[in-house]
């Protein structure tokens, strides 16, 4: 769905709220403090995954799932493991959302959009991912249904106001929320998380707006999931700490993200994404992980909104931190969609041809993935933030696990820096992987090269990476 933060208040309160550091959403419960618990222990191939978020409508000009499976090579090669499909349902056509309507209306829990093909196709991507190496998760959407959804004509399987109209969570109007108070309801949606692990083998869920369906109910499927197919992926949709100790694997980086955006426009310093990584730090349970973008279905896209330079400076900064990075549909070409809108409620198939007009892309992709993967400390190391001269525009921080140190700058504005570095110790050599840390560039001589550290210089919308054994 649509962020919260955006549809639900105003976008003067929403400003006021990002600016001051709070929840990006507005709460759905009263929420535990779990910060002194641990979290949920990820499987290490959930630890390890770089996220693919796939709209099977858009992927392709098809928008088929046969046509999606023929690409996978694709995605396996720019180094993706796990394929996160967007909604498979059929979509609802009552009070529908544009020409097609959204894919977060589901209409049918238990089967698949007739546009995209069949079970059998379904189950023939999910094969080929398999025999690939990849994961394929799927995107549900549990807190509602459309307003055709036959649950509907099932009593207290939606919730109701007092004269007994159902209820749109928000302003939410193509859609009608579910009632968890009731039993049934409960049991029904257990028994569908169960169904497509069966049916088609997949290998977790993308929970859309997870906070909003109660944490009770996501452990207890989760445990009965988990006796089905254990080590799936669960990811939430959501910024709520307490999913994450029995429920989900990892969530949304959302604070992150729009301190990523505002850092890029200027509208807050740099510093910020290092404040906002210390906030989270404070109240998530030990441990925990988070999903870390900088382009999803909900927002514009990366290079109407960051530019093209800023957009691949965004990507380094997601590629470096702790957690898990995602990429979205079309995102490693630099996709430039007519209106920069993920064009969620239209067809508007991924431009491919832009990985001729934007080359950078796919070349910067090709150098970044494959550093990460051959790197454990981006992957699993601890991340330590280091000052700079100039923390109104960089950002500087080290990735470290037993075998080695990598310190990260990254330059998140379009004038050059040069400046110190406040590091402790020699023996850093540069390993950036593109030529004068610009993202993009052609790959440069592997061979490690002496570094210039304590001072550093980057060009706008630099990133650089130096390496010290230990």
């Amino acid at each position: 769905m649509p962020h919260l933060m955006r549809r639900a208040v105003s976008a003067a309160l929403a400003s006021a709220l990002v600016a001051l550091g709070l929840a990006t959403r507005l709460p759905a419960q009263t929420r535990p403090d779990v910060s002194g618990l641990s979290a949920r222990v990820p499987a290490d191939w959930v630890r390890d995954a770089v996220v693919y978020e796939l709209n099977v409508r858009t992927f392709t000009e098809a928008g088929t799932f046969a046509a999606t499976t023929a690409r996978l090579p694709e995605l396996r090669d720019l180094g993706v493991t796990v394929v996160w499909l967007m909604p498979i349902h059929p979509l609802g056509q009552v009070k529908k959302k544009g020409r097609i309507g959204s894919p977060y209306a589901v209409r049918d829990y238990l089967a698949v959009n007739p546009d995209y093909g069949t079970m059998d196709d379904l189950r023939r991507l999910v094969r080929e991912a398999h025999r690939l190496g990849m994961k394929v998760i799927l995107d549900v959407v549990l807190n509602h249904t459309s307003w055709d959804n036959a649950l509907l004509q099932r009593p207290g399987f939606h919730k109701r106001d007092a004269a007994g109209n159902v209820l749109s969570p928000y302003d939410w109007t193509d859609i009608a929320q579910l009632d968890y108070a009731n039993p049934a309801t409960r049991t029904y949606i257990r028994d569908v998380l169960a169904y497509w692990v069966r049916e088609a083998d997949i290998d977790g869920y993308r929970a859309d707006v997870a906070f909003l369906v109660p944490t009770d109910f996501w452990e207890a499927a989760r445990a009965h999931v988990d006796g089905i197919k254990p080590g799936l992926m669960w990811l939430a949709e959501s910024h709520e700490a307490d999913l994450l100790v029995k429920a989900f694997d990892l969530d949304y980086a959302w604070p992150s993200y729009h301190a990523l955006k505002d850092a890029i426009h200027g509208t807050r310093p740099a510093r910020v994404i290092r404040e906002t990584w210390e906030a989270d730090q404070r109240i998530y349970p030990r441990g925990a992980v988070q999903l870390r973008f900088a382009d999803n279905h909900d927002e514009t896209r990366a290079t109407t909104l960051f530019g093209t330079k800023g957009a691949l400076a965004a990507s380094a900064l997601i590629f470096t931190m702790d957690g898990v990075p995602m990429l979205y549909n079309g995102m490693e070409v630099g996709d430039p969609t007519e209106s920069g809108s993920p064009a969620l409620f239209e067809d508007l198939p991924v431009f491919w041809g832009a990985r001729e007009r934007r080359p950078e892309f796919p070349r910067f992709y090709a150098q970044l993935i494959p550093f990460r993967q051959a790197h454990a400390a981006l992957r699993r190391g601890t991340l330590r933030w280091v000052r700079n001269g100039d923390e109104d525009r960089v950002v500087t921080f080290l990735r470290a696990d037993a075998s080695e140190e990598l310190l990260v700058a990254i330059n998140l504005s379009n004038r050059p820096f040069t400046g110190s570095v406040e590091m402790a110790g020699t023996g850093f050599l540069e390993v950036t992987p593109w030529q004068e840390g610009r993202p993009g560039a052609e790959a440069a001589d592997r061979t490690t090269r002496p570094a210039t550290l304590p001072t550093l210089a980057l060009e706008p919308w630099g990133v650089r990476l130096f390496r010290r054994p230990r």
